[in-house]
């Protein structure tokens, strides 16, 4: 089962104990290096999901609309053999659960890999059993085979060790199954780049090579939000899509069975669906929406490419617990899950993302403590393979991330961010800003260990009072940096991909934003694959920003009290 965020904190726990730290004070910078304690690892550890059915369909019923399998509209994820398309997802913890009709277990792969994004492509290999992409942090992409025996007690099994289909998959923002694209009766799949080009794979069969090389099909896609492969939904054969743009337009994309040019003009399907953060592929051509509280409908086909009314899929907000479905049209996010804050006398705590727009209820990492309230932490997007953000100290000029010494010189720095992967290779980075201005690139090794050598990124970042990021702010996937005013001028970076270059010019997001003492960026709050802000201002009060791209956030949100007590919130 996966279990990052458990390694981790384990892992920093460790770190600690063998510093001598377990929640007491250190004496020193010497003594210990601050890590998070087992708190978090336990807390992790006794998890337990609210069990949920999936009750459409139910096994051995059909539904309005949804028909069983056949040669030409393959399943994609039926995992207990009832003929129709069942869930898995990833949590905000890193697990991965299947969804059936019989219920709920846990889905993972034996080398415990964190999934970025889970693609079920249906039985390629011709052994009667599901397959599935898993898709890591940082671009590999491997095949697993679903370990369950169909009429098991099990309603989800443990996935079988992969075979490997290659790295380099961070070049796409999405990549995703439309169904069978070219009538052979196996699902294929889809790779969209961060400049909107389509990207078609066919499936072959061949359990150790189960994919073909790439055929370029289409340009002009990034200006759609959420891609969703839903199979045959007009009845014609053919594989379909979904897309929905920024202002919540649906569009229906038909199949036409040709490989070059697998998809005809779209349909307007309407308006609205920006209610959702999440649009999920249900089998069969229907459509399932996540709603910000966590709440599935359900979409029936009509057979035409437009869809019937919605029908409320389970018991409401059972699925706020959903950080990414698998055939979800989302940008997958993975890197932040979270604040760190620490009180005027030293006290620190933690807040979970919880993906409905708010943050859990606070858990105490240590207890008051001087040495903490004059250290200064700063949260970073993952630099390591875990998924999860990680936390820095700079002590005595040495820098430590998660408890680990990266090592000295870091004390010429008066701001140290760490948005993700600035440079394209799915490795987390760090921008550092010196004291005369000058912003330098540190590229990642992927291990949370080491980083290359610094590259200058030029000067004049002094006119910056805040620094910071966590993802993508302009819907392209690529990572951004935000940049603050001392007069509230709020700025965004968009990344570029390219280490050499990594930011194109900025663009005015809006200006207002030093009414915030307090501005961080906590990763994805609403499970839609953007990066959110948070704000607390002189009075305490705590306000949420969901990005809605491009590089725009819908209007505040007061989400909290009482946070005039912590002088770090980052």
């Amino acid at each position: 089962m996966f279990s990052g965020r458990g390694r981790r904190v384990a892992a920093c726990t460790a770190l600690a104990l063998s510093a001598g730290m377990l929640l007491a004070t250190p004496a020193s910078a010497d003594d210990a290096v601050p890590t998070k304690p087992r708190a978090l690892a336990e807390r992790q550890e006794a998890h337990k999901p609210a069990p949920r059915t999936l009750t459409l369909p139910q096994a051995g019923t059909a539904r309005a609309g949804v028909q069983a399998a056949d040669a030409t509209s393959p399943l994609l994820a039926d995992l207990n053999g009832d003929g129709f398309e069942d869930l898995v997802y990833r949590d905000t913890f890193g697990f991965l659960y299947s969804v059936t009709a019989d219920g709920m277990a846990p889905f993972g792969t034996a080398d415990d890999t964190i999934a970025k994004d889970v693609i079920p492509i249906g039985n390629q290999s011709g052994d009667e059993r599901p397959e599935v992409l898993v898709l890591s942090e940082t671009g590999s992409l491997v095949m697993y085979v679903d370990n369950n025996e169909f009429g098991s007690e099990d309603a989800g099994g443990n996935l079988r060790p992969g075979n490997f289909v290659g790295n380099g998959w961070q070049t796409y923002n999405k990549v995703f199954s439309p169904g069978d694209v070219d009538g052979d009766g196996r699902a294929d799949v889809i790779g969209r780049t961060k400049t909107g080009q389509l990207y078609l794979y066919l499936g072959t069969g061949v359990a150790e090579k189960p994919l073909s090389g790439r055929i370029l099909v289409g340009s002009g896609w990034g200006k759609f939000d959420q891609i969703v492969g839903v199979g045959d939904a007009n009845g014609d054969g053919h594989a379909d899509l979904y897309a929905r743009d920024t202002a919540g337009q649906l569009f229906f994309y038909p199949g036409t069975g040709v490989v070059d040019q697998p998809f005809s003009r779209p349909t307007s399907i309407g308006g609205g669906w920006n209610t959702y953060s999440q649009i999920v592929a249900g089998g069969g051509g229907s459509v399932l929406g996540r709603s910000l509280d966590g709440t599935l409908y359900y979409y029936a086909p009509k057979g035409d490419g437009t869809l019937n009314g919605r029908v409320q899929e389970g018991d409401k907000g059972v699925w706020s617990d959903a950080a990414q479905i698998a055939n979800a049209g989302t940008i997958p996010y993975l890197g932040r899950h979270g604040v760190n804050a620490v009180t005027t006398n030293g006290s620190w705590y933690w807040y979970d993302n919880t993906t409905t727009g708010k943050l859990s209820p606070r858990v105490a990492i240590s207890g008051a403590d001087p040495y903490m309230a004059d250290l200064h932490l700063f949260s970073v997007s993952s630099v390591n393979n875990d998924g999860f953000g990680d936390d820095g100290f700079v002590i005595d000029g040495t820098l430590y991330i998660d408890g680990e010494e990266i090592g000295g010189g870091w004390g010429v720095y008066s701001a140290i961010v760490g948005p993700g992967d600035l440079t394209g290779d799915g490795k987390g980075d760090l921008v550092a800003r010196d004291r005369s201005g000058v912003l330098w690139l540190y590229k990642g090794n992927g291990l949370g260990t080491g980083f290359a050598g610094r590259v200058s990124l030029g000067g004049g970042w002094n006119a910056f009072n805040k620094l910071l990021g966590a993802g993508d702010y302009t819907g392209d996937g690529l990572t951004d940096l935000l940049a603050r005013t001392t007069g509230g001028d709020l700025y965004v970076y968009p990344g570029t991909g390219n280490a050499s270059a990594p930011f194109r010019p900025r663009a005015l997001v809006g200006s207002g934003w030093n009414t915030f003492k307090q501005l961080t960026a906590p990763g994805d709050l609403n499970a839609d694959g953007k990066g959110d802000l948070l704000g607390v201002n002189s009075a305490g009060e705590l306000y949420r920003y969901f990005n809605t791209s491009p590089a725009r956030f819908a209007p505040k949100a007061k989400i909290g009290t009482g946070y005039q007590v912590y002088n770090n919130f980052s």
